[in-house]
């Protein structure tokens, strides 16, 4: 099994193989490539982006500076919008539904490392999948860890650290994020 296989099974990896670190090049190539576009010029960032992405719908949004690692496990709905300042750590998928508005410098982080130094300093690490469902709002300054959903219509606030799933419907916020309320259709 490569270590590509291994990534993207949620197994221990080496995160310095050849094959990966060429993947990551390539990808900040691109979005490096994004970043220096002028926003004016809307039709070639969303060719970069298609590029970039492992999949996208028609109508979306990624304002510059965006950075990913592969790009390639990254998926978009219809009507995203992601802020300035993006970053996605895709070792894993991440899944973003239709409907979603992500707020200025927020991160995606699927890599997570082995508590034991001697191992995590061998380059090892492992990832889990993030999914945001349809309909969610991210305030600013928003961190998602590794293995969250972010269930449909829930709106989390600016600054929080989302450490575990949060379910459809409610308003959550904090450090680490905790439900507050459910969402009543008032505001």
């Amino acid at each position: 099994m490569t270590e590509r296989e291994k990534m993207l099974r949620g197994l221990l990896y080496d995160s310095n193989a050849p094959e990966l670190c060429r993947a990551r090049d390539a990808c900040k190539d691109l979005c490096h490539a994004l970043n220096q576009l002028p926003p004016s010029r809307e039709t070639e960032r969303r060719a970069l982006l298609r590029e970039l992405l492992g999949g996208t719908k028609e109508n979306f949004y990624i304002l510059s500076p965006f950075w990913c690692d592969y790009g390639a496990n990254i998926r978009v709905g219809e009507n995203v919008f992601f802020n300035h300042g993006c970053v996605i750590l895709d070792c894993a998928p991440v899944t973003f539904g239709d409907n979603v508005f992500v707020g200025p410098s927020c991160g995606f982080y699927t890599a997570a490392h082995p508590l034991d130094p001697a191992r995590r300093n061998q380059g090892l690490e492992y990832a889990k999948p993030i999914t945001v469902e349809d309909d969610v709002w991210l305030g600013g300054g928003v961190t998602v860890l590794p293995g969250v959903t972010i269930g449909r219509s829930a709106v989390i606030g600016a600054g929080s650290v989302v450490t575990r799933d949060i379910p459809p419907g409610v308003t959550a916020a904090g450090n680490p994020c905790r439900v507050l309320r459910a969402i009543s259709g008032e505001a």
